[in-house]
């Protein structure tokens, strides 16, 4: 199973509505994308100074698989319409999660 992880930093002035509309948006993905096995995501909570401001999660049974996924048309979407216009930085890993 691979894991991708992904951490957001917004631009400032993000509205915490934008964010619902981003976690909304990649929500409906496993729905669209078969080779998703599952997605989670949502804004940091707020415990610690510093954090990253939204985590994805999403587990795929392979490396092909996350491929698929990475190169979808609507994932594509979501990130060109949602993400990419208050996106201040992002880091991102896969791993192999066994």
């Amino acid at each position: 199973m691979v894991r991708h992880v992904v951490c957001i930093r917004w631009n400032e002035g993000t509205t915490p509505e934008r964010v619902d509309e981003v976690a909304a948006a990649l929500r409906e993905l496993p729905g669209l994308i078969p080779e998703i096995r599952s997605l989670n995501c949502g804004p940091d909570v707020g415990v610690n100074a510093g954090n990253w401001d939204f985590a994805l999660v999403a587990e795929f049974d392979s490396i092909d698989d996350q491929t698929i996924y990475g190169d979808h048309p609507e994932h594509k979407r979501v990130i060109t319409d949602f993400i990419a216009p208050i996106r201040a930085d992002r880091a991102v890993v896969q791993y192999d999660a066994g």
